[in-house]
């Protein structure tokens, strides 16, 4: 289930205060209003009424002149009933008749109809007055669309003060996608002086801390590769010296490991970059069939399939390709090597445009193990006391394939062994400073 907008949730709060709020001071009203039904106040009225009307006994033509020329002072509806509860003369028809249980004066509500006031008379009538009635919709209807136009004018007022505290929200929310995703100079504009502001201020400095942290990782693993690079160098105008030696076999043995040693620090540069990024640079049309052929001829695998263009980084895919073929080697020996290049429809396959099948004649990877081989400096047990690879490969693999919005994963080969599949899709060159 999607979770509610912030912004949502708080508007809707918002609005449902204020129809608490609404509910309470009516209901406060109401209570306020009954509090002023003293009976005193009916008492009073009804003295007065008696000393207006004609007494007791007048006929219904003069009471009704009585009573039309009373309504008329206070645009009212009015009737008189004898004690019994007999109607003895009205302006309008309609008007409630005093109930019998009813024994002092008292407004008189009823469902659906409007209140009335009801006055106990000292000679025993009674006398009911109602608001007059003018046009079809009665005094309740009248509120109704100062109601709603109340209600409408505080929900358009209170959405904009909503979405303001969470408009900022999300552009903080983006920046810190933004820093997740490798760009490091990523940062928030800082936007009032509340604790929203607070928190934009706080991402700024942890995200020029991480930065810092960052670079300074990469400029000291960059120093130390150039450095180990120097000796490495000397050692190896040495071996060549020694080439023609009493021990050959100890030179050759020196010159594969130096060979090795040069290669793990490539390596460590290129994971380096990688995660620093998620885009990549000098992105250029590569004709994939072609670059995976030049790699199977190296290391004598057997390549086939359909001839794929798409945009990435020669030189990335190229490392990609190497390494499967190096790892596939490694693994399922010299012979048996196979690489399948087949061509995807990017709107079946998430975008993916062309996939690579490496298989081997190998003992396989078991199945708890085909995650744990794409991490960084993981060898399966018995690999590192063979002193084979460094557990760099597969990683450096899934890496530039997720650079090309593509994956990698490990399944079981039809004739045994182990079949890596990547899939890719076309990318956009990325500025200078990403990855190259």
């Amino acid at each position: 289930m999607r979770r509610a907008r912030l912004y949502l949730r708080i508007y809707l709060s918002f609005i449902g205060i204020l129809a608490v709020f609404a509910v309470l001071v009516s209901i406060g009203a109401h209570l306020h209003g009954r509090s002023h039904e003293h009976p005193r106040y009916f008492q009073g009225a009804g003295i007065l009424a008696a000393r207006v009307l004609p007494p007791p006994g007048t006929d219904k033509a003069e009471l009704t002149r009585a009573l039309e020329e009373l309504a008329s002072h206070f645009q009212a509806e009015l009737a008189l009933f004898d004690a019994d509860r007999t109607p003895l003369a009205a302006t309008a028809p309609g008007l409630p008749v005093p109930p019998v249980v009813m024994e002092r004066g008292r407004f008189l509500h009823r469902s659906g109809h409007r209140s009335a006031l009801v006055l106990a008379l000292p000679d025993g009538r009674w006398l009911v007055a109602r608001h007059a009635r003018h046009g079809r919709s009665g005094w309740r209807l009248s509120w109704l669309p100062l109601v709603a136009l109340l209600a409408v004018c505080l929900g358009v007022g209170a959405y904009p003060l909503a979405r303001r505290i969470t408009r900022r929200l999300e552009r903080l929310k983006d920046r810190v996608e933004a820093l997740g995703g490798g760009n490091l100079s990523a940062r928030v504009k800082v936007e009032g002086r509340d604790e929203v502001a607070d928190l934009a201020e706080s991402f700024n400095r942890a995200a020029e801390r991480i930065e810092r942290l960052v670079e300074g990782e990469r400029t000291m693993l960059a120093s130390a590769s150039h450095e180990l690079r120097t000796p490495l160098a000397r050692i190896r105008m040495a071996t060549e010296l020694l080439a023609g030696g009493e021990r050959p076999e100890l030179s050759a043995q020196i010159a594969a490991d130096i060979a090795e040693l040069d290669d793990l620090i490539e390596e460590l540069l290129l994971a380096s970059r990688l995660q620093t990024s998620e885009r990549i640079a000098d992105a250029e049309p590569v004709e994939l069939l072609a670059l995976v052929a030049e790699e199977g001829a190296r290391t004598g695998a057997a390549v086939e399939g359909e001839t794929v263009r798409l945009n990435g980084n020669r030189r990335l895919l190229r490392h990609l390709v190497r390494n499967l073929f190096d790892n596939a080697r490694r693994h399922g020996g010299e012979e048996g090597v196979e690489a399948l290049v087949e061509a995807l429809d990017p709107r079946e396959h998430s975008g993916a445009a062309a996939r690579i099948s490496v298989s081997d004649r190998g003992p396989g990877v078991p199945d708890e193990e085909r995650e744990n081989i794409f991490a960084p400096f993981y060898r399966p047990a018995g690999m590192r006391e063979k002193g084979e690879g460094v557990g760099l490969g597969l990683y450096l693999v899934r890496q530039i394939a997720r650079r090309h919005r593509g994956e990698v994963s490990c399944l079981n080969a039809e004739c045994g062994g182990a079949r890596f599949v990547v899939t890719l899709a076309s990318v956009e060159s990325a500025d200078a400073e990403d990855v190259d």
